[in-house]
């Protein structure tokens, strides 16, 4: 029998829905893909006894979607809906010495998204490339994901990449896999995770919550617009944008405060107590997490795009549009302004003496920030940059799309240490759960929802608990066959 494809498209006026939903039947295999119009999207395979019984879950699927709105289409005639790209000006610095950089790596495109923990530094550009480097600025792997590199968040070990294409990947396994698709609607700014629930902010304004298996859970609209700023705690999630920073209860269940701020927000920072936001109008403020007040601000000389803090909330950093960088004590006084040498900063971080920074050029760069040098470089003595070359033979790694991109393994090959799960179907919902012994049987398992089939089952690493009753995969994920 010959091989049937069925092609639908939702697409809504005014920013909301705008994907497709394609049915592929070839005997008894059917090959559900569906995403964003314009997208690759993901990919699903499924077998059945017999034809007719293909063709038969292939039609049930089809009219679930033309009920809710689809319609047959042509697949390339509708343009894929356009995402917002940071436009920033970047102005040569006015510092009257330069920043002591140690080393600096060019990624090859204008890079938002940094990470740096104990053990590398991660760093995330707009060709959608995503770069592991040791301290000492050796590369050690690269990442290609389909569209541009919007943020990257941390939720204990595991490592998120926000994209244009509006996923959020999962980069902590040896493949990096999509763990969340955000709504159609939702043009990302910028991300933060906490205990598996993502916090997302968006062009409009908006602030969409969602849990680990990728399902929606709240959203608000604020007063402004254009959210580049949203991080979470236990207490709260704090959403900055235009008319300032609102604080709404983790749960949804309403507001807790608003303060606006000196300008519009363009970047957000947290500690313990206190959030940072930095403005357009040359200002970082820090506001009180339990009343939003205003306890400080740090005055820069141009509109701040990042900010962030030593951990023991000692010294206070920004970078600004003119390719300057600041640090400030907690009090607000200005202890230093040099210039970066690489552009404006457009995230940054600290750790161990060293401020990390992403620039308008691309460029993750290494200051060394020693009060030591810190005060050579404001006489004029600075060290020699390293510039840092990418490794001809660089492994690369891209998420998997379907389920026959997983490297398999026979169940008698398995390592004895690996652990065992399984997709199940739970009314309209595909879950993952655990087979092997030793954990929570109730308990669903994150996973690549791409990847998933009714019965398969995979061999992972391991497993983590997560506080918020879920498994999280660690190292590599393979198929058992």
């Amino acid at each position: 029998m010959a091989r049937e494809t069925t092609y639908l498209e939702l697409s809504q006026d005014g920013g909301g829905a705008h994907k497709f939903y394609e049915v592929t039947v070839d005997g008894t295999a059917v090959t559900v893909r569906y995403g964003r119009i314009g997208a690759g999207g993901q990919q699903q395979n499924s077998t059945f006894p017999t034809a007719e019984k293909a063709r038969a879950a292939a039609a049930k699927k089809i009219g679930e979607k033309v009920r809710k709105g689809y319609a047959p289409a042509v697949q390339g005639q509708r343009a894929a809906r356009p995402v917002t790209r940071r436009q920033v000006a970047s102005a040569p610095s006015t510092a009257r010495a330069a920043a002591p950089v140690l080393w600096r790596f060019r990624t090859g495109a204008s890079a938002f998204g940094i990470h740096v923990d104990e053990d590398r530094c991660w760093v995330g550009n707009q060709a959608g490339d995503v770069y592991t480097l040791s301290h000492g600025g050796e590369v050690l792997a690269r990442y290609s994901l389909p569209d541009g590199v919007k943020c990257l968040v941390a939720d204990e070990f595991w490592i998120y990449a926000g994209c244009d294409d509006g996923g959020v990947y999962d980069l902590s396994s040896k493949v990096p896999f999509k763990a969340y698709d955000i709504a159609d609607d939702v043009d990302i700014f910028w991300l933060d995770i906490r205990e598996g629930v993502l916090n997302v902010s968006d062009a409009n304004g908006g602030l969409t919550v969602i849990d680990h298996e990728d399902e929606f859970q709240w959203s608000r609209r604020s007063a402004g617009v254009h959210a580049w700023m949203v991080r979470a705690d236990e207490h709260a999630v704090y959403h900055g944008h235009t008319t300032g920073v609102t604080a709404y209860a983790p749960d949804g269940s309403g507001e807790l405060w608003h303060t606006r701020t000196a300008g519009g927000v363009l970047f957000g920072w947290q500690e313990e107590h206190a959030v940072f936001a930095g403005t357009g109008r040359h200002t970082v403020q820090r506001l009180a997490k339990g009343t939003g007040a205003i306890e400080a601000s740090y005055r820069c000389d141009a509109a701040v795009y990042s900010c962030a803090t030593s951990p023991d909330g000692r010294h206070v950093f920004a970078g600004d549009s003119a390719s300057s960088v600041y640090c400030f004590d907690a009090d607000g006084t200005r202890l230093w302004k040099l210039g970066t040498g690489s552009g404006s900063a457009l995230s940054m971080q600290y750790l161990d003496e060293r401020l990390y920074l992403v620039t308008t050029d691309g460029s993750l760069v290494c200051v060394d920030a020693s009060e030591a040098a810190i005060g050579a470089a404001q006489q004029g003595t600075v060290p020699t940059a390293r510039d840092v070359k990418s490794a001809a033979a660089l492994p690369v790694f891209t998420p998997a799309a379907s389920a026959a991109a997983v490297v398999t393994v026979s169940a008698a090959a398995a390592p004895a240490d690996g652990v065992v799960v399984e997709c199940v179907q739970q009314g309209n919902r595909m879950r993952v759960q655990v087979v092997s012994s030793g954990f929570e049987r109730s308990w669903n398992v994150q996973f690549p929802r791409g990847i998933r089939e009714p019965g398969a089952r995979y061999l992972v690493d391991g497993l983590h608990a997560a506080s918020g009753g879920f498994y999280r995969v660690r190292g590599e994920i393979r198929r058992l066959v």
